[in-house]
């Protein structure tokens, strides 16, 4: 049974995170509105905080310090931008949350705004505590479409010379400790070719057909990865994946296409992979395609534009923020996840990361999205602990 404090924090965390979900911050409308709503609420339970803008202005990160100044700390880590629901047949309105037999309905409130609510209702919790290290909140933008917010402030941690000693992202994992994850890679490549009409394909330069080597390519590769998988690789499947996902061109049956677009991606389970990748291509267009389409056109061109290149989450022998999420949770190992996150990005500057997070990612961006009391009481029951155990020292490893 819940004792009363337990149910009241659960009761205050529903209220917000019902605030949270009726900001319909989905990542091309910007998240300033939520984003400056949380910093208040920080301020509020004492917190110190700064607020980063992108350059349209209109999206914002959000670091929160709580606890004592100086080196080390724990990072909670969240997006607060959500994908779209245009054309979802939703049963309830997305943005005003609904509860119903045990789950909490709307965008967002599995991925990931439940986590954030958790986060911002423990703030004063923490903040009337005697913590021997501070806790971190680091809220960000644009993770759904390439985490370019977390990448935006990992750069600002280390320009201000900030060193957390471990990050907990909560993306959905139904509160079980992740400790990798692979990459996510994400590409456009445009053909630009030279119409003509379909009767005499050889005056013309076919932007399709150069798409369409270009898929065949890239599958060719796909088979070459299976091949590079490393020794036990804990993945499934155990190497870099290649998936193009939509080609797009032409006018009609009888015009030569002049332009067409490839949209592409790879899931990197190690960072050779993508350099193999990227040198296949770059021969193949170099050596092969350019010059046979300008040989016949010679503004005829093959580019290719970088949507995102999110890194993966690197399984680690010694990891700190695993440690302390398993010493928390009490499990005695941890698993790893096909979906990316911002976690990758934190490693890459030196902090050990760990997803951690409530809900299952079965129900992120679906139509109905939910995420269930049992999940967010557990979060919260979580982060309870957390706030306990840094009221002494952490291990050097984690301090």
């Amino acid at each position: 049974m819940q004792d009363s404090g337990g149910a009241d924090r659960l009761e205050r965390c529903k209220q917000l995170l019902g605030e949270l979900v009726a900001f319909p911050s989905v990542s091309a409308d910007g998240n300033r509105a939520i984003t400056e709503h949380l910093a208040e609420l920080l301020e509020q339970a004492g917190a110190r905080l700064w607020l980063e803008p992108d350059a349209t202005g209109e999206k914002l990160n959000l670091f929160a310090t709580i606890g004592p100044d100086g080196p080390g700390g724990v990072v909670l880590s969240g997006h607060t931008d959500v994908v779209p629901v245009a054309d979802q047949p939703w049963s309830t309105k997305p943005f005003q949350m609904v509860e119903q037999a045990g789950r909490l309905y709307g965008r967002g409130t599995c991925d990931m705004k439940g986590f954030i609510a958790a986060c911002v209702t423990m703030a004063p919790e923490y903040a009337r505590r005697s913590l021997a290290v501070p806790i971190h909140f680091a809220f960000t933008y644009d993770e759904e479409i390439g985490c370019f917010g977390a990448q935006a402030l990992t750069e600002s941690l280390q320009q201000r010379g900030l060193q957390p000693a471990a990050a907990i992202i909560g993306e959905p994992s139904m509160m079980q400790v992740i400790d990798g994850h692979k990459g996510c890679f994400e590409y456009t490549t445009r053909i630009t070719g030279l119409e003509g009409h379909g009767s005499n394909p050889d005056l013309g330069v076919n932007a399709v057909e150069y798409a369409a080597r270009f898929a065949l390519a890239l599958v060719a590769l796909r088979e070459k990865l299976k091949l590079r998988a490393p020794a036990e690789c804990p993945f499934d499947p155990p190497f870099t994946t290649i998936n193009p996902g939509m080609l797009s061109g032409g006018l009609v049956h009888n015009v030569i296409p002049g332009t067409a677009r490839l949209d592409w991606e790879m899931r990197p389970v190690q960072p050779e992979d993508a350099a193999f990748v990227k040198a296949e291509l770059d021969r193949l267009i170099t050596e092969e395609w350019l010059p046979a389409m300008r040989a016949v056109h010679p503004d005829a061109d093959i580019r290719t534009e970088t949507v995102a290149e999110v890194l993966g989450l690197t399984r680690e022998s010694d990891n700190a923020a695993r440690a302390l999420a398993m010493e928390l949770t009490g499990a005695n190992g941890a698993g790893l996840v096909p979906f990316g996150t911002e976690a990758g990005l934190f490693q890459a500057i030196g902090i050990p990361a760990v997803i951690c997070g409530p809900g299952a990612i079965a129900q992120a961006h679906k139509p109905d999205e939910y995420l269930t009391l049992d999940q967010l009481s557990a979060c919260l029951h979580f982060l309870d602990r957390l706030g306990k155990r840094l009221e002494r020292p952490l291990a050097p490893s984690i301090a």
